[in-house]
């Protein structure tokens, strides 16, 4: 049985994982492997790698991101690259003013 603190890690870490993709592509274009690994380094958990493929696949398809084939050298084959677009953009500066707010009645402030 996990406890009410273990939830709410669970709830604002992989259910909204949109907000951390698009705070990593604000910084510059990646693939989906990349920002996984990126996710985990900055925000210390690990999203499973289908969730940030699910993830980005909705983003882009509604716009908050698109994406770029890209070669790559050394024989490696080609990566999707994905970007924020200013929908994205304007998508991340609402999430973090809701979690501001939020965070602001919780303290009541």
């Amino acid at each position: 049985m996990t406890t009410p603190l273990e939830r709410l890690q669970n709830k604002i870490t992989k259910e909204v994982l949109w907000l951390y993709i698009l705070r990593l592509l604000k910084e510059r274009p990646m693939y989906a492997y990349e920002l996984k690994e990126k996710i985990k380094e900055a925000f210390n958990f690990e999203p499973a790698t289908v969730s940030s493929y699910v993830v980005l696949y909705k983003l882009e398809k509604e716009g908050y991101v698109t994406s770029e084939w890209q070669e790559t050298t050394g024989g490696k084959p080609a990566r999707k690259y994905y970007k924020l677009t200013p929908k994205g953009e304007e998508l991340l500066k609402e999430g973090i003013n809701f979690l501001e707010e939020t965070l602001k009645k919780l303290k009541g402030e």
